[in-house]
């Protein structure tokens, strides 16, 4: 049986049903939380976005005027709950995810490639600034197409490419081109 779509559980939620809303969050749920997770680099933390964004939600479903997708507006929200935290605390993520607390790249090809790259790739994004950070978060990690990411974060489409592109460009300076052009990573001369 396939769930219904996004925009029917939000009126069947504002019409009084509850179980529409728990569909909505079921849905929804993992891929918020792995948002907040990377923005935020502390599971309880993320726990925690990811619950506020679902309360906000759950209090302004009656805002959503389906002009853009729920999934764009929910991450709308989930974005703006982690920077709202980060600027409460006057910090930004500066620490390394324990591995197993990482939601897996569903992408990676070769897992211990990834494994190995994982903790350098962490370090490299918690350098960038924070007007690029959510752009390249939300268009490379989560894989959103860039006109989903300018209606997210609130941008226009030029926006999000020109801070994607820099951001990329920050993160292969950080990095220091660690990927030969066969895509395995350089060997350390050092060794």
């Amino acid at each position: 049986m396939s769930r219904p779509d996004d925009s029917v559980l939000i009126r069947r939620y504002l019409a009084g049903d509850g179980r529409a809303f728990d569909q909505l969050m079921a849905a929804h749920e993992g891929r918020v939380f792995a948002v907040c997770l990377r923005i935020l680099r502390n599971r309880e933390e993320a726990l925690d976005a990811t619950q506020e964004t679902f309360i906000t939600v759950l209090r302004k479903a009656g805002s959503f005027e389906g002009r853009s997708a729920f999934s764009t507006w929910l991450y709308r929200v989930a974005v703006n709950t982690c920077y709202t935290m980060l600027r409460k605390k006057g910090r930004r993520p500066t620490t390394s995810l324990p591995e197993a607390h990482d939601p897996p790249d569903l992408s990676a090809t070769d897992r211990i490639r990834s494994a190995e790259l994982r903790p350098m790739l962490e370090e490299a994004l918690a350098t960038l600034p924070e007007e690029f950070g959510p752009a390249v978060l939300l268009s490379d990690l989560e894989g959103l197409p860039l006109q989903s990411v300018a209606e997210i974060l609130e941008i226009p489409l030029g926006t999000v490419k020109s801070r994607v592109f820099r951001g990329r460009k920050l993160l292969a300076e950080h990095l220091g081109n660690l990927m030969t052009a066969s895509g395995y990573p350089k060997e350390d001369k050092h060794e």
